[in-house]
């Protein structure tokens, strides 16, 4: 999903310190920013439209007159909740097929890792842009989309790591012991790799919020009005004139989130390969 960077030990500590940080902060924004929101996310006034920051709106207000600060705080949960259930649906099924081919191989592997790579060559993201526009758009449709384009990619790290650990001395006493491939697979092999599955959970993630947000922005995502970080780019990229903390902010909390934790992912796996 991302290259790992190289960098000095140190100057890694405090870049994973400082996303672990920001990807902290905004799981809390995203759990309770709507109960902080100051002022209310889908009312506004028209009579105060397009203002910038100062008074009651601490980053001004978009074209219908809504409060951009509240907006965005709102908007969090928005942001996470797709990426978060297609993070966790990829990395399930990519694990489950992962561990299927990596540890018992045959037919099964030959099967799978054929689809798996010809959905790898694809461009997925003109493929999501396709697949979602054809099916009418929409928040769900999106996600299960962004899902299944993640799949083939974490088969493939998880495929990856299995077969890294397929002739390790702790299996071939499990294997002497007679224990059944399923539990060696499960109760063994599953415990050592979990680092690698957190990691590419993480990188599936930032994958997950960065398409969505995309797809939100070509207003085939959250549907219009909605808080969506990805949709507020899209409504007030009209203002940028006039106010345009209303568009820049949600594009920069966007990269910042994705960057966060795109570094500790990649961290992971570094300590995992090291």
């Amino acid at each position: 999903m991302s290259a790992s960077v190289v960098a000095p030990r140190g100057g890694m500590k405090a870049s994973v310190v400082a996303a672990a940080l920001c990807t902290a902060a905004f799981v809390a924004v995203a759990i309770a920013g709507r109960w902080f929101a100051p002022l209310s996310v889908e009312n506004g006034d028209l009579m105060r439209s397009a203002l910038g920051p100062g008074g009651a709106h601490l980053l001004g207000t978009d074209e219908l007159g809504r409060d951009v600060f509240s907006r965005i705080l709102a908007g969090g949960r928005e942001a996470i909740a797709g990426p978060v259930v297609a993070a966790i649906a990829a990395t399930l099924l990519g694990t489950v097929f992962g561990l299927v081919c990596g540890f018992l191989g045959g037919w099964a592997d030959n099967l799978v890792m054929r689809f798996v790579d010809f959905a790898y060559s694809l461009p997925s993201g003109l493929i999501a842009i396709v697949v979602v526009g054809v099916l009418g758009g929409g928040y769900p449709v999106a996600v299960m989309t962004l899902i299944v384009l993640a799949v083939p990619g974490d088969v493939r790290i998880v495929r990856a790591a299995v077969l890294a650990q397929r002739h390790q001395p702790y299996l071939e006493a499990a294997r002497v012991l007679g224990l059944s491939r399923v539990r060696i697979a499960v109760v063994h092999v599953l415990p050592n790799i979990s680092p690698t599955v957190v990691a590419n959970g993480l990188l599936t993630f930032g994958y997950s919020l960065v398409s969505l947000s995309a797809l939100s922005f070509l207003g085939l995502g959250s549907p219009a009005g909605s808080p969506d970080w990805g949709r507020m780019i899209s409504e007030n990229r009209t203002l940028l004139d006039v106010n345009p903390w209303a568009s820049v902010v949600p594009a920069l909390l966007l990269v910042l989130v994705a960057a966060s934790v795109t570094i500790l992912g990649d961290w992971l796996l570094d300590r995992r390969t090291s």
